[in-house]
């Protein structure tokens, strides 16, 4: 065995042990739910058992994960730099552990439309945090002030529109595939659109 190899070993074997302590449960607990005997699961956190792949993946199933969970190791690319779209005031980070989200900074000026057809809607679901100013979030016929530091989570099937309220406002959005992809469908090149978008 490599000393990578005996890295990941460990690393599995503590990945194991946390998960289980996070759940709240015993050695027992897991064992039962991974069908294995207390005295193997307990030799297997321990290191004083081989770990077999299908062992794996019925530790996995029961503690609510993967196996590729289980074993991925640290990426080289940890750090992510922004894809810039300065005509909207736009910073967009794909998230790598799930590709079809994405993290959105955006500056607005403009407060929302007043026009009911300028308000979008298509699947997904969509997650902000106001970081400066308030913004006000037009949700069909109802409106909410975002204040700095409030988030507000909505599903993007109903008709929706964001903009700033009395000064510049500054926004972090987390985007679904289909929230992300309904924004791409309509064309708009900023990902949370407001008037100005």
């Amino acid at each position: 065995m490599t000393q990578e190899d005996g890295e990941l070993d460990s690393l599995v074997r503590k990945r194991i042990r946390a998960l289980r302590v996070a759940q709240g449960w015993s050695l027992a607990e897991l064992a039962t739910r991974a069908h294995l005997s207390q005295s193997s699961l307990s030799r297997i956190e321990n290191g004083r058992r081989r770990l077999a792949l299908d062992q794996l993946v019925t530790l996995a199933r029961a503690l609510d994960t993967t196996l590729d969970q289980l074993v991925e190791t640290a990426a080289d690319d940890i750090v992510t730099s922004p894809m810039i779209d300065a005509a909207h005031g736009l910073m967009r980070w794909p998230v790598k552990g799930d590709p079809g989200m994405s993290v959105v900074r955006q500056r607005m000026t403009e407060p929302p439309p007043d026009n009911p057809a300028r308000m979008r809607a298509h699947p997904g679901r969509e997650w902000l945090v106001v970081l400066s100013g308030t913004a006000t979030l037009m949700l069909g016929h109802r409106r909410f002030r975002v204040e700095a530091n409030q988030a507000a989570e909505f599903p993007t099937m109903m008709p929706h529109a964001i903009g700033a309220e009395g000064g510049p406002c500054e926004i972090l959005g987390i985007f679904d595939r289909d929230a992300r992809r309904g924004h791409q469908r309509e064309g708009a090149a900023p990902e949370i659109r407001g008037a100005d978008g």
